[in-house]
């Protein structure tokens, strides 16, 4: 215990680690009206990490090669102990890291956390919310299944719809006119390497962001649901008589992470191929197309829109449309009020939104 001692003591002269750990756990006041919806940030980063850990851990049997990486991922699943764990582990992560980041966009939305000066804090998430996307896309190839090559296929088609340019970004992406080995390859790379870094310094930029601006208040409970900040110098919103991080919020962070992780063993116990349909377990196939072929759930809607329209470019540039709304809300909703409730415009507009684009993910399921 001396040696111990002793080692603490000579890095707590050099970087002040009590006074450090102080600062950023009991000094660390957070809005006492804070609420359940603010531990979504805290439950990615655990997905993240279950991601990378598991990540690592297949990477050490699969084998990026067209002709080798079904039966890898078939040895994954039936020869390498807890191979089958892993992968599953693996699978229904991705889904559960989009349909958390879903919840805590929403939260952010309906809590107007998004307002000035967060503006930053809104585009960092907003470009790792489809950075997620991005992964979660490129690593559906890496099994080389029937599902698995379709569904690239179709999704990589869409983008020749883009004028000018489509032919060009569809053969860069493929690596060629079709899907095939050199697509594989550059999806592997993308998605082990390049996203990965990618969303690692975005998550950077989103923590430092809000470290530095300080945690929104939650508008809920409150007699005053306005947005305080105004001028044009730099202000930290503290939380003089708030609660600490650590233990009070931190107990909270605990208790979610906790039923999420509920959440997901009764998912991987009961329904482990809920998010498998019947041709993820056979080889991909270039010359036998599917009779149905859907993407995964968070994309039926990009699909289905694809369908509705009479061109493909109807329907990217209605997405694309979208998308840059969504992305520049916090310049174009410049209001001071924060509650839902008292914002009727925004609560129609948000709630129709939501309401359309679960009717379309229906629609594209059943279509």
């Amino acid at each position: 215990m001396a040696l111990f001692g002793k080692i603490y003591e000579w890095f707590e002269v050099r970087l002040g680690v009590k006074a450090l750990v102080e600062k950023q756990l009991t000094g660390y006041l957070l809005p006492r009206n804070i609420n359940f919806w603010y531990s979504m940030g805290s439950i990615l980063l655990v997905i993240l990490l279950v991601q990378v850990v598991t990540g690592i851990l297949l990477l050490i049997y699969y084998v990026p090669d067209a002709d080798k990486a079904f039966q890898s991922v078939n040895s994954i699943m039936n020869v390498v102990p807890y191979g089958w764990l892993f992968r599953l582990i693996h699978a229904i992560g991705s889904n559960m890291m989009v349909l958390f980041l879903l919840l805590h966009m929403l939260s952010v939305l309906f809590m107007g956390s998004y307002k000035s000066p967060r503006e930053l804090n809104w585009l960092s998430g907003f470009i790792l919310f489809n950075l997620v996307l991005a992964i979660s896309l490129t690593g559906y190839l890496l099994p080389w299944s029937q599902l698995s090559f379709w569904a690239t296929t179709v999704a990589t088609n869409s983008i020749g719809a883009i004028p000018y340019a489509g032919d060009f970004l569809v053969e860069f992406l493929r690596g060629g006119k079709l899907v095939g080995p050199p697509t594989l390859g550059r999806f592997f790379a993308v998605h082990v390497a390049l996203l990965p870094l990618a969303i690692a310094a975005l998550i950077g930029l989103h923590l430092f962001l809000l470290e530095r601006i300080g945690v929104s208040t939650p508008p809920f409970g409150l007699s005053d649901t306005k947005n305080r900040w105004q001028g044009n110098a730099f202000r930290y919103e503290a939380h003089p008589d708030g609660i600490p991080f650590f233990p009070n919020y931190l107990l909270q962070d605990l208790t979610s992470i906790a039923l999420y992780f509920g959440l997901f063993f009764a998912v991987l116990s009961f329904a482990p191929t809920l998010f498998f349909t019947r041709d993820a377990f056979v080889t991909a196939n270039p010359f036998q197309t599917p009779a149905h072929i859907k993407p995964e759930w968070y994309f039926l809607a990009n699909y289905q829109t694809l369908k509705i329209f009479p061109s493909e470019f109807l329907g990217l540039l209605v997405q694309g449309i979208a998308m840059t709304l969504l992305a520049i809300l916090p310049f174009l909703d410049r209001g001071s009020e924060k509650h839902p409730l008292k914002r009727p415009l925004f609560l129609v507009c948000a709630s129709g939104g939501i309401a359309l684009w679960i009717a379309l993910a229906i629609w594209g399921h059943y279509s």
